[in-house]
């Protein structure tokens, strides 16, 4: 079992699904990424070598946000909007719904304070 980009890559799934398990890399990505380093579609993780384990970890980390970078910016969006003092912003500080849910009867999740 290897890791690619702070993800654990499964050996016996294809390239295209294992890379999918990277925070930020999709469906879509996982094609290109293949197409672009000239792996088949049917090849397995654990059939790849060193030598192309390497360069998909270097061409993900170029060309690509992913794993903790990607958090890194998440988080500092929020404390931007929680800084400016915007709507979105309040409402994540205070842990509630942020997109008109309704909250009366739902988002027992979201409001664990005031559950009684």
């Amino acid at each position: 079992m290897s890791y690619i980009s702070g993800a654990r890559s499964v050996p016996d799934e294809q390239v295209r699904i294992a890379s999918t398990k990277m925070d930020g890399i999709g469906p879509k990505k996982a094609i290109q990424v293949r197409y672009r380093l000239g792996i088949s579609g049917n090849i397995k993780m654990n059939e790849l070598t060193k030598s192309q384990i390497d360069q998909m970890e270097q061409m993900i980390s170029q060309d690509h946000v992913v794993h903790w970078e990607l958090k890194r910016g998440e988080r500092a969006d929020i404390e931007r909007l929680i800084s400016i003092s915007r709507y979105r912003g309040i409402r994540h500080q205070d842990g509630s719904p942020l997109r008109g849910q309704r909250t009366h009867t739902n988002a027992r999740t979201c409001r664990k304070q005031i559950r009684k």
